[in-house]
């Protein structure tokens, strides 16, 4: 499984590349079914003026399209940045599998860091969480990021 989590995260990383090279917030993900990417996206609240254009939403909306389902059942999520309360409520209403995520967020992460929600036991889904994978690159990209905006 780490050699699989590690090629898609690879994936999602380019996407976080993406965004970069538009001035974007660095976040990428990917969407898995049946080891086949069926959506990627990147951030793009700057491009988008839209405050819930995160890369989790944009993918989750790409995926649910190609599926021409809501129930994303069977998928995994990959993304470079632990998702927010937002994100990590849309992937729970999705019914996301799996969740592996790059670098953990103690600022806005909403899964691992902070008000661990897939763990609320009244909801009706909890998906699985992996987190690290590739840990040290996505963590950077968006430290770089943010030292390049304070200069």
């Amino acid at each position: 499984m780490k050699n699989v989590d590690e090629k898609f995260m690879n994936l999602a990383y380019l996407q976080a590349q993406k965004a970069l090279l538009e001035d974007e917030v660095p976040v990428g993900c990917v969407i898995v079914k049946d080891n086949q990417v069926i959506a990627r996206a990147y951030n793009k609240r700057e491009s988008k003026k839209s405050s819930i254009a995160h890369a989790e939403i944009l993918a989750i909306q790409k995926a649910c399209k190609k599926l021409n389902s809501w129930r994303l059942i069977d998928c995994t999520l990959y993304v470079t940045l632990e998702p927010c309360p937002m994100c990590a409520g849309a992937i729970i209403l999705s019914r996301i599998d799996r969740v592996v995520i790059g670098a953990l967020d103690p600022k806005g992460g909403a899964i691992v860091s902070n008000v661990q929600l897939f763990d609320q036991k009244n909801f009706n889904h909890h998906p699985k969480v992996t987190y690290g994978v590739k840990n040290n690159e996505c963590s950077s990209i968006l430290t770089n990021y943010f030292k390049s905006k304070r200069k």
